[in-house]
């Protein structure tokens, strides 16, 4: 019961989160699922990958809350999300096979330095040129296969790079948050296909374990996440966008210092 628990006000915690700014909640919820698990004796071997796999899981049901609260508030581009998904979905799936043996430690550091620079534009309340739009078919679904790969690889939502992207297309904060929210369905969706068919005759996992989803964990945390994903959504549309801005960029830095302690 302990466990379980934890579990829910994990999921509470991340479907808020994902509800504000729209992000999957994974960078809350992996790490935090790997201590969990990690103390609960799980094996070793399996611990990353069965927090990650739990985590795209839940996401599935997060992302979905979190959508259907942004597009009451019309704040959804679904163009976007049709030109974009066809990448994301290969290139999340690609990077949820490839992360059990692809060397992380070089896109790791990648990704500290690309975010840091995001971090900073944000911070520093840095305009984008007024011309730069959207590209075109070809350029988001190239955009959508790096979100994607990076995304699964990475244990991040798809958030973290997508609402920067389409800031600097000239979207507007509210309508990227809405539409980035949108954007973590099939990112949530490809991972999770990918980390259950990579589980699948993997030796030594706990019981309630399909694939690399721990099911028990995933009830617990879609349980809050779609109660509070909601309550996240309607708080984006009262904040200012400066205050959106620097509460993501906050939660960038908070990624990095995972990632770099990760590193050391």
């Amino acid at each position: 019961m302990i466990w379980f628990a934890a579990y829910l006000a994990l999921g509470a915690v991340a479907g808020f989160f994902a509800g504000l700014l729209g992000v999957g909640g994974g960078a809350i919820m992996v790490p935090v699922l790997a201590l969990l698990f990690s103390a609960q004796g799980m094996p070793q071997a399996h611990l990353m990958h069965l927090a990650l796999g739990t985590s795209m899981a839940a996401i599935v049901f997060t992302s979905l809350s979190s959508l259907r609260a942004h597009h009451r508030h019309g704040a959804v581009r679904w163009p976007i999300v049709k030109r974009i998904a066809p990448g994301i979905l290969f290139g999340t799936f690609a990077g949820a096979q490839l992360a059990s043996f692809l060397p992380t430690r070089p896109l790791a550091i990648f990704f500290t330095l690309f975010m840091s620079y995001v971090a900073f534009q944000l911070f520093a309340n840095v305009k984008p040129k007024p011309s730069r739009q959207l590209p075109g078919a070809w350029g988001m679904t190239l955009v959508g296969t790096g979100i994607g790969v990076i995304s699964a690889l990475a244990a991040i939502g798809g958030g973290t790079m997508s609402v920067p992207f389409m800031l600097w297309c000239n979207v507007k904060m509210h309508e990227a948050i809405g539409t980035s929210a949108a954007i973590g369905f099939p990112i949530a969706l490809a991972g999770t296909a990918g980390y259950l068919v990579g589980g699948f005759g993997a030796t030594g996992l706990p019981d309630g374990s399909f694939g690399f989803v721990y099911l028990p964990a995933l009830a617990a945390c879609v349980v809050m996440s779609m109660l509070t994903a909601p309550w996240g959504a309607r708080a984006a549309h009262r904040l200012p966008v400066a205050t959106l801005k620097k509460i993501f960029a906050g939660l960038i830095l908070l990624l990095l210092a995972k990632m770099v302690h990760g590193l050391i």
